[in-house]
């Protein structure tokens, strides 16, 4: 519970130091018509050539706002470690976070905190929530329960990446331009219908990075397309396994770190 304080005690003056410009809220309008404006191009898609088979862009474009929500969710809150490669490690930075009685993940967690970056979320949220309604699908407790669940899966699954890719930086910090393929590039994988996209694509994104496990099984639950009940309460389990197997890397990067001075 201290670190939990700790860490949201560093994002309360990340947020209130962020708040002391003016503009800050045009920072977030502006993100947040980015975000709606984002998908557009499937919309006009789906208007030209009409649906795939019984995929329809609500379809489509409800799994896709499952995944930005949980990316935009990471990428707030793990911010730190988006960083990590470039303000931490290649500046120096690190050395410093191990100087202070306090856990290296908390303090590289909430190193940084952009308010704008909130924008994503409740973008992705409304877009959720559109998809939805237009499917006139009615959320009872259990997969309004599931629905939160999966974002907080999808949360964790996301920090996972950030936090892997931290990890790979004690050791390189130069050619990490492929870890966009698991960010910004995987929830563009979701715009693809789920048996029309390539099989080698379907098992990355299901049995290593579990995006299709956060996004289209609980929206496939929910919205009654077929998927066993079970594998909509799947998100969290494998957000969390796949941290875990990123603490994992993390913690050999740190043993292996010998100061940016060296």
């Amino acid at each position: 519970m201290n670190h939990f304080k700790l860490y949201f005690r560093y994002i309360r003056l990340h947020l209130l130091s962020g708040m002391e410009y003016k503009g800050w809220w045009l920072m977030v309008l502006t993100v947040v018509l980015a975000c709606v404006v984002d998908p557009s191009g499937t919309i006009l898609m789906f208007m030209r050539f009409g649906n795939v088979g019984e995929w329809t862009v609500e379809r489509i474009l409800l799994i896709y706002a499952i995944a930005v929500t949980s990316y935009g969710l990471a990428e707030s809150f793990f911010r730190g470690f988006d960083y990590f490669p470039s303000r931490m490690i290649r500046s120096g930075e690190f050395d410093r976070l191990l100087l202070r009685p306090r856990p290296l993940f908390v303090q590289a967690a909430a190193a940084f905190f952009h308010i704008h970056r909130i924008a994503r979320p409740s973008a992705g949220i409304i877009i959720i929530a559109w998809c939805l309604w237009r499917q006139g699908v009615m959320l009872t407790p259990a997969t309004a329960s599931m629905l939160v669940l999966a974002l907080a899966g999808g949360l964790v699954a996301y920090g996972g990446v950030l936090v892997m890719i931290s990890g790979i930086a004690f050791f390189t910090v130069r050619a990490m331009e492929w870890s966009t393929v698991f960010t910004n590039g995987s929830y563009q994988v979701t715009r693809i219908p789920r048996e029309y996209a390539p099989r080698f694509l379907r098992n990355i994104f299901t049995f290593f990075m579990p995006m299709l496990v956060i996004s289209y099984f609980p929206a496939s639950v929910i919205c009654g397309w077929g998927e066993p009940f079970w594998r909509g309460w799947l998100a969290l389990p494998a957000g969390l396994a796949f941290m875990g197997a990123s603490l994992i890397v993390w913690r050999i990067g740190i043993r292996h770190y010998k100061s940016t001075g060296s």
